[in-house]
């Protein structure tokens, strides 16, 4: 069997995006699949050493090129990159039209890749939504108003919709469906790509901040990002023993008052600067420690972090802010679930009172709720395959 799976690496070329993405791509690999790996956005491409978009994706390429082989040779071997000026790039450039007419799946994640004429003859679709309130809110009503952006075809031409808000159509739920069907999917992890290191000192996360820009107005609501939240728990180091660190990037974050605070603060960009300096980073974290969007956590989305899931695989235990996820998860041990300051600090405190238990619980959640044969497995019976 074939798939084409779609992705944003070379688009935003950090290491945390590249196993964002490449874990589908090596999951369905494991399944049997022969997988090419295509990216066509239709847009600019970021350079971390410019600090900028443009239309020159040298680097893009390059990190493409590397990440897709640190991942699997196979994969090294077949994926196809259409800049914005239409040239294709990649050992499956010349390839790509026939592969994707003969492909069982075309896993669109994110839907960051344009659905062209030459897409469409595949009998499976398949649009992954991965951001749940900017796409229900902003981003697909968008795509509705203006059909056919670069002479192509809008998210509505996929066959399947699936959506990480597990959420969705259940009662508390505020996302609306806009008419779809939406199945629910979870961020797949390669349980055995990531492994035990001697845990650190500092529970960590890696965050963007305020990247909407601006906030989210749909019927009456507002809706921010990680800044609406984290300044709920930003008084947190000076009320529990374990040291905690955020690496951030994005629009202006105060590290400065954080610091004060007593956070340890990094950069973004310098921790997942590569697949392997992302990995790395997660692997020698105590555990993770984070807020959610406040648009996932308002609308009560379900939604769970793919970041978070390589946590649990590394045996790391993970404490988040609840979306709505602890209806539906197992959460106490390895995975700690909050809603409040004092509920964090405890679940904090809960998990350091017996690491060891909690560190072995965190692998055991990644395997049996986001390993990707599960998770993949079950999207494929979905669709037919």
């Amino acid at each position: 069997m074939r798939a084409v799976v779609t992705g944003m690496i070379a688009t935003y070329p950090v290491g945390g995006v590249a196993w964002d993405y490449g874990q589908y791509a090596l999951g369905l690999e494991r399944l049997g699949f022969e997988v090419c790996y295509l990216e066509d956005t239709g847009w600019e491409t970021y350079d971390p050493t410019r600090g900028m978009y443009g239309e020159d994706s040298a680097y893009g390429l390059r990190f493409l090129q590397d990440a897709l082989a640190a991942l699997s040779p196979s994969l090294a071997a077949r994926w196809c990159f259409r800049a914005m000026d239409g040239s294709l790039h990649g050992p499956g450039a010349a390839g790509i039209a026939d592969f994707a007419a003969g492909a069982d799946l075309f896993l669109n994640v994110s839907g960051g890749t344009l659905l062209r004429d030459e897409y469409l003859a595949c009998p499976r679709k398949v649009l992954v939504e991965t951001d749940p309130g900017w796409n229900h809110f902003v981003n697909f009503p968008k795509w509705d108003r203006q059909p056919g952006w670069q002479g192509t075809h809008g998210w509505r031409a996929h066959d399947f919709f699936f959506t990480h808000a597990e959420n969705i159509g259940r009662p508390g739920c505020l996302l609306p469906d806009l008419g779809v069907r939406w199945r629910p999917l979870r961020p797949p992890v390669v349980v055995d790509r990531w492994r035990p290191e001697p845990p650190g000192a500092a529970w960590t996360t890696v965050m963007t901040w305020n990247n909407f820009r601006r906030p989210i107005e749909y019927e009456g609501h507002v809706y921010g990002t990680k800044e609406a939240e984290f300044e709920r728990v930003e008084a947190l180091p000076q009320q529990v023993g374990a040291p905690l660190e955020v690496a951030v990037g994005g629009s202006d974050p105060p590290r400065e008052r954080w610091r004060g605070l007593g956070w340890s603060v990094e950069s973004s960009e310098a921790v997942s600067r590569t697949p392997a300096d992302y990995q790395s980073y997660v692997q020698r974290s105590r555990g993770e420690f984070s807020v959610a969007k406040n648009v996932y956590v308002a609308t009560r989305s379900g939604w769970f972090s793919c970041r978070s899931v390589c946590y649990l695989a590394a045996s790391r235990p993970v404490v988040v802010q609840d979306t709505g996820f602890a209806g539906f998860l197992p959460v106490g041990e390895g995975l700690l679930a909050f809603a409040t300051p004092e509920e964090a600090r405890a679940a904090l405190e809960s998990a350091e009172a017996d690491y060891a238990r909690h560190q072995r619980a965190a692998r055991e959640v990644a395997a049996e709720c986001f390993g990707s044969d599960r998770v993949l497995g079950g999207m494929l019976r979905a669709v037919g395959l």
